[in-house]
């Protein structure tokens, strides 16, 4: 496993939750897909269903449910990309 990889993933999948939290989907889109990129053990998987769903949420309503910021904080698990999603949800 390449150490740098996965802290490159990690670094842009809190990026994509920033974008979610400024209310810009393509940011979201183009954060997610460079963490699933470079992710070497799966963890941001089910984080990228969350985001893409949110990022389509802002597209159509310009907003993110509830229920859909409860998907990407269930995708997170517990831990500092929690206390990210509480911080913009």
């Amino acid at each position: 496993m390449d150490g740098q990889k996965q802290r490159q993933a990690l670094t842009a999948a809190e990026r994509a939750i920033e974008a979610l939290g400024r209310k810009d989907a393509a940011a979201a889109r183009m954060a997610i897909s460079t963490a699933v990129e470079r992710d070497q053990v799966g963890l941001f998987a089910s984080l990228a269903d969350a985001i893409y769903l949110a990022a389509a949420e802002l597209d159509s309503d310009d907003e993110i449910s509830a229920a859909t910021w409860n998907q990407v904080a269930d995708a997170v698990g517990p831990g500092p990309l929690q206390a990210l999603v509480e911080q913009y949800r």
